[in-house]
């Protein structure tokens, strides 16, 4: 698996994406990092990914002191429980899976005790699916005020993981609803909130996600090829 000649492919890829979109600039890649050994994260990261995302807890805190991470930015990107938010708030740069208010109360907290206000983003259940985390788009502005009122919290934007599409660009309408939802929250005032980021698409649809409007992206078996089953 040639990790750095993905890495190349898929930044032509975005670029190519962005600048049919008629949006060319940054837009930030994450390598999703779910059960990769740290020594081929560090070959990613040789090869110029600067941001990692993480979904499970324990995994994070087993690479963390083996150096996997170091020289990019570490993202927590998979749901996060509440008994678990002690270990993230603090080790990630961005936590982009803030889904409820006991989730918002607990990051407030932890990073106050830690002299620190942490990033976050809300993540969106756009596909309306209970097998997935996420708050529903009607709710969002409730949680939004929740979060605008705890202080340690700063809101960068919007995350979201649509239902598997069954056709080519099959979750368009879902990107589309997410750019919308992104763009009408930027309109209004909040503290502790400035939407910058909307980050949805993976492997399979980071072009499409692109071209309705996100500027990150998490890719992961793009990158690393099959993910191992543990």
């Amino acid at each position: 698996m040639n990790i750095a000649g993905n890495v190349r492919r898929i930044r032509e890829a975005i670029d190519e994406a962005a600048l049919r979109a008629g949006a060319p600039g940054d837009i930030t890649l994450v390598a999703a990092t779910k059960t990769i050994a740290p020594e081929r994260i560090q070959e990613a990261i040789t090869a110029g990914i600067t941001d990692c995302g993480e979904n499970r807890v324990q995994e994070m805190l087993q690479k963390l002191p083996l150096g996997a991470y170091e020289g990019a930015r570490l993202h927590f990107i998979g749901h996060l429980q509440s008994n678990k938010v002690k270990q993230v708030v603090g080790a990630a740069s961005l936590i982009q899976s803030v889904d409820s208010k006991r989730l918002v109360s607990l990051i407030g907290a932890r990073a106050r005790a830690l002299g620190i206000v942490q990033d976050v983003l809300i993540e969106i259940n756009i596909g309306g699916e209970a097998s997935k985390s996420g708050v529903s788009p009607d709710r969002v502005e409730e949680l939004l005020g929740l979060c605008a009122a705890e202080s340690g919290i700063f809101v960068k934007g919007l995350m979201a993981i649509p239902p598997i599409a069954d056709e080519n660009n099959g979750n368009r309408l879902y990107f589309e609803q997410m750019y919308k939802l992104f763009v009408d929250i930027s309109t209004k005032k909040y503290d502790n909130i400035k939407m910058e980021i909307l980050s949805m698409g993976m492997s399979a649809d980071y072009e499409e996600a692109i071209f309705a409007g996100a500027n990150m992206i998490r890719i992961g078996s793009a990158i690393f090829g099959p993910r191992l089953v543990i």
